[in-house]
């Protein structure tokens, strides 16, 4: 009866797809006939709008991406997680060093054209952090090392280059028409572009998808120049290693970019008005987090909300007291981030002219299918609830067009993962043991530090655990939560684990290769339905 019933879905499958294929075939004829009209226009070249547009174009619909910026990839691969991962990514070190037998140079590049902007630098600064802590107990040693920013940022600069070059080869590949320009609706089915030559061109479409992403949220009283106040872009272009770097907000970006600088050199101050760092965390893991943190010697100031800004000398003076108010107190900074959050960014789209919704926040509002309620307007990513994270941005875009297509898309935010990449790495999905406790489920707690990791005691890097919570009647998997180097890597196993409904014990009984670190995901998950063995 399985392959019966295995093989009638099959020929539905099968015959749905033909349907697609003719009637998006129908449509790509149609288009042409008419000329200038697309049967998708996608405005923003993010990783949810260049995406979609791929993805549109893959399944047979003539698509038109529109990005203002001139260079795709969005704020992601431009300003954002690549290039912070690339400076430590692809760190250009000068060491110079003098031993028993002779005086030499070395200069060492690291070249991995992976992750975001942020995620180079943090690649970077790690590199550099570890040849001026952890080589010598390796025994590799130098009498000087020396940092060479004006090289990092340039490796940095170079590796988003050839990213953004790469999906404009993706674009032809795939006969994605691509506009250079800013886009402002003048109907739900038109676009009027301000191109980057200075002229104006208007892009027609059946259906348009909003992908315009989100920009850096703002502070009262606080004016961001890039040069003493930056947001996360000026911190990814500082000229200098500030002394004193304080960042404001302890999320996610303001922890990253505090730590590369701070491996760096940088003495880093954290000013955050809620209790806890990284609110989201679970909250034992966070403690845990933010205890190593300390150790890096970052500082924290919780509970404490800027009131006052004074840049008129050579640096910066932040006025501050605590959240429910109390004595003010003072902090010098060479540079002040601005770390607060992200908002979406609607702005000069022309939404009020087709009557698109937005919420309170300055969100979309769209359905399932991620329609707004103008006609044949459709959004995507940060502009519209859910995580503002790039892979759920590109999930979004995937899901829209095959709706557009006619096929069925999904995506459930529940089972998005969520990474801090500082060192080690906090990398988690599904629910924290507090949103579990709050849903009053029955529940199981399996817990393996990377201590008793052979792998992570091999290459002296065992910080961190693994941390699973699975329901006690059924042992499904509820959340998965991970510190450890590279937890960004080994969370994707617990992502496939709760898509499809896994138990801890299914891990737990799935041969994992020794050594590695991932035997820590199944020793955490042997401790939740059994007991595990290396502790």
């Amino acid at each position: 009866m399985a392959m019966v019933s295995l093989a009638r879905r099959r020929a539905r499958d099968l015959f749905r797809t033909e349907a697609v294929r003719r009637a998006s075939v129908f449509c790509r004829g149609f288009a042409g006939a008419a000329g200038d009209e697309n049967d998708v226009v996608v405005i923003g070249g993010g990783p949810g709008g260049y995406v979609a547009a791929i993805k549109a174009a893959q399944l047979g619909l003539k698509t038109t991406c529109i990005e203002k910026r001139g260079s795709l990839g969005g704020t992601c691969l431009n300003v954002g997680c690549i290039p912070s991962k690339v400076s430590g990514l692809d760190l250009v070190w000068s060491i110079v060093a003098a031993d028993e037998l002779d005086l030499f140079s070395l200069s060492f590049e690291f070249h991995r054209n992976q992750g975001s902007t942020s995620k180079a630098l943090l690649h970077s600064s790690h590199m550099y952090h570890e040849a001026k802590h952890a080589f010598p107990s390796h025994g590799v040693k130098f009498s000087q090392l020396e940092i060479d920013l004006p090289a990092m940022l340039a490796q940095k600069d170079k590796a988003v280059s050839g990213l953004t070059r790469g999906i404009e080869g993706l674009f032809k590949k795939n006969k994605v028409n691509y506009v250079k320009g800013s886009g402002k609706f003048i109907s739900p089915s038109e676009v009027s572009v301000d191109t980057l030559d200075g002229g104006n061109t208007v892009v027609k479409g059946k259906n348009i998808i909003i992908a315009t992403g989100s920009d850096v949220k703002s502070l009262p009283g606080i004016t961001i120049d890039e040069k003493k106040i930056v947001s996360s872009t000026g911190a990814l272009s500082l000229s200098a290693i500030p002394k004193k770097l304080v960042v404001i907000g302890a999320g996610y970006i303001g922890l990253e970019m505090g730590s590369v600088w701070g491996r760096l050199g940088s003495e880093i101050t954290v000013v955050e008005f809620a209790p806890d760092i990284v609110p989201s965390m679970d909250g034992e893991v966070r403690k845990q987090f933010q205890r190593m943190l300390e150790k890096q010697k970052m500082k924290f100031m919780l509970k404490t909300k800027v009131v006052g800004v004074d840049t008129s000398g050579d640096g910066v003076k932040l006025i501050v007291e605590p959240a429910a108010g109390g004595e003010q107190s003072t902090l010098e900074a060479d540079v002040v981030l601005v770390s607060a959050g992200r908002i979406p960014y609607t702005a000069g789209l022309g939404l009020e002219t087709i009557g698109v919704q937005t919420d309170k926040a300055g969100r979309i509002t769209v359905d399932k299918h991620f329609k707004t309620n103008a006609p044949g307007v459709y959004a995507i990513g940060d502009v519209i609830p859910g995580p503002m994270l790039a892979h759920k941005a590109e999930e979004d875009g995937v899901a829209c067009v095959e709706f557009i297509a006619g096929r069925e898309g999904h995506v459930d935010y529940d089972m998005v993962p969520g990474v801090v990449y500082t060192h080690p790495e906090v990398a988690s999905v599904g629910k924290t043991e507090e949103q579990v406790k709050s849903l009053g489920v029955a529940y199981r707690v399996g817990k393996f530090p990377f201590m008793a990791n052979s792998r992570a005691k091999a290459i002296d890097d065992a910080d961190g655990l693994v941390k699973i919570l699975a329901e006690k009647e059924t042992d499904k998997i509820l959340g998965v939560h991970i510190m450890s180097p590279n937890a960004g890597e080994l969370i994707h196993e617990a992502v496939l684990a709760l898509q499809y409904g896994a138990s801890s014990e299914d891990i737990a009984r799935t041969c994992h290769a020794h050594p590695t670190m991932s035997e820590a995901v199944k020793e955490a998950a042997m401790a939740t339905y059994d007991k595990p063995i290396h502790i």
